[in-house]
């Protein structure tokens, strides 16, 4: 079906998906954005918040696990949309819970409506990010990332913006609903309907069952490619939570410095996703996953050995580069095989956006002990065993030759 598609479908369809990616970026910057607000309208402490926040995490994870099945069902353009029209839904309940019900269990019901829909939509939106790259025959993966991290910077100047003009967290969140909307229902036609669905095949391949789809799991290139990404994801996921911190508290700079860091990094990432796929489809998959762990493995060196901010900012920017392509360059290794796409690009995912929500706490709770700039040793482990393991996200045609 694929094979069917005009150049110029095929141009279109990448569009829909650069659009698709950002806007879940786009929703999380505006949430983050007024947490703040949110925290003092409830009148609730750091650990109440948490709490709230859980809300979130359980929906993510609960839309992860199911992402799969849903997708080999309805097809990945069904869950792109529905995820990201619930996720919007979500949004806004957690606006009006937060300043006009100030219930912490409405907020925490948006949240959890919130990260469900974000957590198929993720799972969809890579499925389809990995046909696009086979029907346009480019590694694009990374870029579409990259797209996510545009999304998630023109979300935190929003909410900058709307804070700044005093607008309301209500109206600030309706508005980012409206716009996600709106995008959503532009985009969504330039999108080939039934990617990923796997019911009603032809006798020649049929269906994978659920049974089958379970059994990805144990898949020795499917395992091996998760503990790339968890790793990879882990060192992305860590910086997202934690950089400013590590670099107040390490090296005893105003926050407006540690923030200044992080934002290197974010840049880091985005310039590096950016290129990412002119480096892929030049050196390969496993050459781009070396150079990554030791880019991110100097510059976690750098900033837990440095003596200096200075110096430190460029073991930053090194960390960003390194932490750029693991996560979608492990994707799209996870998609080489059109049948049980969904299942393998969905466990994979699972892992990877698992590692975004547990593994920043694991390393908050091992930096209570040990300081969170020693903490990083622990992410340094994790990007070390990835680059050991790079060999497994070898195109699966080239494995076979080379077997």
């Amino acid at each position: 079906m694929r094979h069917s598609l005009s150049i110029r479908q095929i141009q279109l369809w990448r569009f829909a998906i650069y659009i698709i990616f950002a806007l879940p970026g786009f929703a999380i910057s505006s949430w983050v954005s007024r947490t703040p607000a949110i925290r003092d309208s409830l009148g609730a402490t750091t650990s109440e918040m948490g709490l709230i926040i859980l809300g979130m995490s359980i929906g993510s994870i609960i839309g992860l696990t199911c992402a799969s099945h849903l997708i080999a069902h309805k097809g990945g353009r069904f869950v792109m949309v529905a995820g990201l029209l619930i996720s919007a839904v979500g949004l806004l309940g957690v606006g009006m819970g937060g300043t006009l019900l100030t219930s912490s269990i409405s907020v925490f019901v948006g949240l959890a409506v919130f990260g469900f829909g974000q957590g198929i939509c993720d799972v969809a939106m890579n499925v389809e990010g990995t046909e696009v790259e086979r029907a346009a025959n480019k590694s694009l993966l990374t870029g579409f990332h990259a797209a996510f991290s545009v999304g998630t910077f023109l979300g935190a100047m929003a909410g900058t913006a709307a804070i700044k003009a005093g607008i309301s967290v209500t109206v600030h969140l309706a508005f980012a609903m409206v716009i996600i909307l709106l995008f959503t229902i532009y985009v969504y036609r330039l999108v080939p309907a039934g990617t990923g669905k796997e019911t009603g095949g032809n006798a020649m391949e049929p269906p994978m069952s659920i049974k089958e789809r379970m059994a990805i799991w144990k898949e020795r290139r499917t395992v091996l490619v998760g503990i790339i990404v968890l790793g990879m994801a882990f060192a992305e996921g860590s910086a997202n939570d934690w950089l400013p911190l590590v670099m107040v508290d390490g090296y005893k700079v105003t926050p407006a410095m540690g923030s200044f860091a992080f934002s290197i990094f974010v840049a880091a990432m985005t310039i590096c996703r950016a290129v990412g796929g002119m480096l892929l489809d030049r050196f390969g998959r496993v050459v781009v996953l070396r150079a990554s762990a030791l880019f991110a493995i100097i510059g976690l060196l750098i900033v837990i050995f440095g003596r200096s901010y200075e110096f430190a900012i460029v073991g930053v920017v090194l960390w960003g580069f390194g932490a750029a392509c693991g996560f979608p360059v492990g994707l799209s290794a996870a998609g080489d095989d059109p049948r049980g796409v969904a299942a393998r690009v969905g466990a994979v995912s699972t892992v990877g956006y698992l590692a975004f929500l547990v593994g920043p706490p694991v390393l908050g709770l091992i930096g209570e002990s040990i300081g969170l700039l020693r903490a990083l040793i622990f992410i340094l482990i994790t990007v070390m065993v990835a680059g050991l393991l790079s060999q497994a996200a070898r195109p699966i045609e080239q494995a076979s030759r080379e077997s």
